[in-house]
């Protein structure tokens, strides 16, 4: 399955989404960084999975699920803000 074509923007834009809730949820409640800390494992996990866009275009359903997980737990997490 082919990657979608602004798959680097979504990846840029999920960055700068994580680091303005980053520096935020400090003031957050414990039950936010308690979510923010199994975000951020996933994170992890798909900031890997992106990486491999650097040399193939194919990087599959898993990473495009995982992202867009990350998406809906971010907004989430700026609503809660």
């Amino acid at each position: 399955m082919k990657i979608m074509p602004n798959f680097p923007q979504f990846v840029e834009d999920l960055k700068r989404t994580r680091d303005e809730i980053r520096l935020k949820i400090h003031l957050g409640s414990k039950e936010l960084q308690d979510e923010w800390s199994e975000i951020e494992s996933h994170w992890s996990a798909f900031e890997s999975k992106a990486e491999l866009d650097k040399s193939t275009r194919d990087v599959g359903d898993a990473v495009k699920f995982l992202g867009s997980e990350l998406k809906d737990a971010f907004e989430r997490v700026r609503k809660a803000l």
